[in-house]
């Protein structure tokens, strides 16, 4: 089982994340936020669908993209209730004062909230303290997101 430190210090390692915090309000990639996956379909289909430049919304100096243009517009209508939590970036990089990327497959839906993570594993450890991790990551999130 990989430890929390080892972890961090694969994080670390793995990513190079500048920290000028204000431009990091949401993980984008080329303007697209977080991979250009669809954030209302991990709440309506339990899983990560990719979105599609057909069915985009202008959100938070991010372009979001959706499967379908219901989607679309249930964002467009509440997007703080879809939007991933710390900006979609890595929730248990966060709860260690950190900024790292995330990956559309390592997602969590907890109390209402989506979360993403980095990798499976670090999702997995994420998991094993989510409630801890969070209160961390939100104590640390207003210094990163500037």
């Amino acid at each position: 089982m990989i430890t929390r430190r080892l972890t961090l210090a694969l994080l670390a390692s793995a990513i190079a994340v500048p920290t000028f915090a204000a431009e990091h309000k949401i993980f984008k990639t080329n303007g697209i936020a977080i991979n250009g996956y669809d954030t209302v379909a991990y709440f309506t289909q339990s899983q990560p669908v990719e979105g599609s430049s057909d069915f985009q919304h202008d959100w938070m100096g991010a372009t979001w993209q959706f499967s379908s243009a219901e989607n679309r517009d249930l964002f467009a209508a509440n997007p703080e209730q879809y939007a991933p939590q710390f900006g979609g970036y890595c929730a248990f990089a966060a709860s260690n004062d950190a900024l790292a990327p995330s990956i559309p497959e390592a997602w969590t839906v907890h109390q209402g909230k989506l979360y993403l993570n980095f990798s499976l594993r670090v999702r997995d450890l994420w998991q094993m303290d989510i409630n801890n991790y969070i209160a961390l990551a939100e104590g640390f999130w207003p210094g990163l997101a500037g």
